[in-house]
């Protein structure tokens, strides 16, 4: 088979040996098996070929975008990598439409650079998308800081191609934004991590260009005054806040930590920091006034002081140029180098309704200091969507503790309404959250779907059901 493909991809693009060791190992360095073989194919038709003689002879296959994710949905022991890194075009940018066609391998900067030669931008934005690939931000409905405003990587997409486990190209490349002609397709792919077939290409939302940002770092008395916050900037701005993320004292000193270099942004450690940012395409939100600020940035200030006037707020600061932007962000963004400072760590991407994030976090305190007391808690948020991503450094080094600990912060964020998983997807590692949590009647659902579409199993298997 291996030789059949060669002839079809080229020899160098199937890989065996030593050859695939970067594909064996996750982003954080974590080894989980050894592919059969890596196949880099070119164009949807050689995709689906792959897949037919995958399906024909029963080979297991992982589609993999950029390795960037976070919970081993990428473990290609035992099975065929298809790798999409060689279809990475930008098809077209459509200012008129403001659409992007792309291929599944495109390199998320890449499409956010094309966006911006045509004053356009696709607002998906995290750390890793120097190296993410649309198609797995796709297949795992990736979230990042601009969710508050654009939504998650599903409400960004118009269309997609798709190749069915037994070969067959699925069209749904519509640039529709309404089409009521049957079942959502389209959706059912978005999130599904590789398990019901290949996302191949895309067509995608693109949004005016900001004409002017205002961002702050602002240290408040609690996350529930920090929502206070959020909810007076959306309505002085009229919905411009774009983001607007928790970092605790923890993280920031940890942050320090591992980028010695990095100012930390108050002169003193505060429990609560939060980055916010608005954005305005708007020409009157760019005008500068007698100060030198713009009317944007004039708003952000008000609001701010307000706050400080009442005790809410306790220090600010306002970035007046673009690097000090940059300097503001690059400290959030450190998140998952932060991650890996110290081991071993309890984390977690969880998400519950907005206004039970201080029960949440409160919550999580109380466990730490019964379970494990010392435990250093520097989890993030995307606080304005209510996405809290839990980072922890347990004192114990006992791994029934910290199952255990995982299992009663999961209790807590399901009793409060919440998911279990908020942006990063289920992969291998939250398979038994989905045995404790998912309703019955979708589990069997989606174990219809995947047999219906997939008889074969042949698609990541092993993943996202448990």
């Amino acid at each position: 088979m291996l030789d059949d493909l060669r002839a079809l991809l080229g020899p160098s693009n199937v890989l065996e040996g030593a050859d695939v060791a970067p594909y064996s190992v996750d982003w954080a360095g974590a080894a989980h098996g050894t592919p059969l073989a890596v196949l880099r194919p070119a164009n949807t038709a050689q995709v689906s070929a792959i897949l037919r003689t995958a399906n024909a002879s029963g080979t297991p296959v992982v589609p993999m975008g950029g390795n960037t994710g976070l919970t081993q949905a990428t473990a290609p022991a035992g099975a065929w990598v298809i790798s999409l890194e060689r279809m990475n075009k930008i098809r077209d940018v459509n200012v008129q439409g403001r659409i992007a066609v792309v291929e599944a391998g495109a390199i998320l900067s890449t499409i956010h650079d094309a966006a911006e030669e045509q004053n356009l931008i696709f607002p998906l934005f995290f750390g890793a998308r120097g190296s993410a690939r649309i198609g797995g931000a796709l297949s795992t409905n990736a979230g990042g800081s601009n969710v508050l405003r654009y939504g998650n990587t599903r409400d960004l997409c118009l269309g997609l191609e798709v190749v069915l486990p037994n070969g067959d190209v699925m069209n749904l490349m519509g640039a529709l934004h309404k089409d009521n002609a049957g079942y959502n397709l389209k959706h059912l792919f978005i999130g599904a991590e590789g398990t019901l077939g290949v996302i191949t290409a895309a067509v995608l939302k693109l949004f005016p260009a900001p004409m002017v940002h205002a961002t702050a770092m602002a240290a408040v008395s609690s996350v529930t005054d920090a929502l206070r916050l959020l909810n007076a900037l959306q309505a002085a701005s009229g919905g411009a806040v774009e983001a607007f993320e928790y970092m605790p004292g923890a993280y920031i000193d940890a942050c320090q930590q591992r980028n010695p270099g990095m100012r930390p942004p108050f002169d003193q450690t505060h429990p609560v920091n939060i980055l916010m940012e608005l954005a305005s395409a708007a020409p009157r939100d760019a005008q500068i006034g007698d100060d030198g600020q713009s009317v944007l940035a004039q708003t952000l200030e008000t609001t701010l002081a307000e706050f400080f006037e009442d005790g809410t707020i306790r220090d600010a600061t306002i970035a007046t140029n673009d690097t000090q932007r940059a300097e503001m962000w690059a400290r959030r963004e450190a998140a998952a180098d932060v991650m890996l400072l110290h081991s071993p760590t309890i984390h977690n991407d969880v998400a519950v309704p907005l206004h039970h994030m201080q029960e949440l976090l409160d919550s999580i305190e109380g466990i730490f200091a019964r379970l494990d007391p010392g435990a250093i808690d520097a989890s993030v948020a995307h606080l304005g969507d209510g996405n809290l991503h839990l980072t922890c450094w347990p004192k114990s080094a006992d791994p029934a503790l910290h199952a255990k600990i995982h299992a009663e912060i999961e209790d807590k964020v399901m009793a409060l309404g919440g998911s279990f998983s908020a942006e990063h997807g289920i992969g291998l590692e939250k398979r038994g959250s989905m045995a404790r949590y998912k309703d019955p009647a979708a589990l069997t659902t989606m174990r219809v779907i995947k047999t219906s579409l997939d008889p074969n199993d042949i698609m990541n298997p092993g993943k996202v059901l448990p």
